[in-house]
């Protein structure tokens, strides 16, 4: 068990405790939940950031296509063996039947929730008319939701975006079809496809939807501390925060914005020597789930995120990333990490 880790805290005004966030059937631990993030949140970063706090954690996003429904990378990214229930699977696609078929076949692979993707702004898949593509044509969203919803007997979330460009918001439509549709929960990030990840995120789209909507709303985009957290909340009367990129190499954000939002407590980062065994069980996870030639590969960029704040790490980067194998790359963390606990000496 890694976390939560113990730390120094200090304490703030307590807010009021929030009681658990039910979607559908499904109850949860926490309102801070974690972002799907192609190429991120694989099983390995799903059960860490579960272990440090996280209500809920969604899969990278699953293509709705057939022909790619057995490929090696649709398996991994089901795969949620030994891991927290409940199990949350992402689907993306343009085609309301392949999608409720997939839906279904996600739910057999023991998927406790499905989320509809609507908020992607790649350019891969936009060009396949799907991700926030679809912002462009609610009727066709419409048809997707509702196929969706009666498909599947777990609750049906969706995330989106505030609509295709400055010029064509059009959450609140979104957010009435979700309603309609029978849709259990809406996560809103707080751009619209146009700005892609430029600039920052604006949450005031939430705070009017949450006018017009019943159902557990979601705030998500640059939500990175427990101050903006609470702040994003208060402001919006969102249910819920979504953390995506706040949460690389810092696992630990959902205990502590958590915390916060309980109680009102400030707890610092882990020491040196957890942040220490923290990473290591991460790139052990990795190493086994991607095997012996492709883990420390993917471990390299958790490796980049987690030590990017430490000091030293300019000197070991290089060394580190061109480990080749998974023993050579676990040797020179811990090798580095015992220089962050011995003082160092000039020459």
């Amino acid at each position: 068990m890694l976390g939560p880790a113990a730390a120094p805290r200090t304490t703030a005004e307590s807010p009021p405790i929030p009681p658990p966030l039910r979607i559908g059937a499904l109850e949860l631990s926490s309102r801070v939940l974690l972002a799907p993030m192609a190429g991120i949140t694989d099983r390995p970063f799903r059960h860490l950031c579960r272990e440090f706090g996280a209500g809920l954690a969604f899969s990278e996003m699953l293509s709705a296509n057939p022909e790619l429904r057995h490929t090696r990378t649709s398996a991994e990214r089901l795969d949620h063996k030994n891991e927290p229930r409940p199990f949350a699977v992402q689907i993306a696609g343009a085609d309301p039947d392949a999608l409720a078929d997939f839906a279904r076949y996600a739910v057999d692979q023991g998927a406790d929730l499905i989320d509809i993707n609507l908020g992607c702004p790649a350019k891969k898949v936009c060009r396949q008319a799907a991700g926030s593509a679809l912002l462009r044509d609610e009727a066709l969203v419409a048809r997707i939701m509702h196929r969706v919803v009666r498909a599947v007997s777990v609750p049906v979330s969706v995330k989106t975006r505030t609509g295709w460009s400055p010029k064509e918001r059009n959450l609140e439509q979104i957010g009435r079809i979700a309603q309609d549709a029978g849709v259990a929960m809406l996560t809103v990030h707080g751009r619209t496809r146009a700005c892609g990840y430029r600039g920052q995120a604006e949450h005031d789209s939430l705070a009017a939807l949450r006018e017009h909507i019943r159902i557990p709303l979601v705030a998500n985009g640059d939500i990175d501390t427990p101050e903006i957290a609470h702040k994003v909340l208060e402001q919006t009367g969102a249910d819920a925060v979504m953390i995506g990129r706040g949460a690389l190499g810092k696992p630990w954000i959902f205990d502590r914005i958590a915390r916060f939002l309980a109680t009102g407590e400030h707890v610092g980062p882990p020491e040196i020597a957890q942040r220490r065994d923290i990473l290591i069980a991460h790139l052990e996870a990795l190493h086994a789930f991607y095997g012996e030639a492709r883990g420390p590969r993917v471990a390299r960029k958790h490796i980049i995120w987690h030590c990017q704040d430490l000091p030293r790490f300019d000197k070991a980067r290089g060394a580190l990333l061109k480990a080749q194998s998974a023993a050579e790359q676990r040797r020179l963390l811990l090798s580095y990490f015992a220089t962050l606990m011995t003082p160092e000496t000039d020459a």
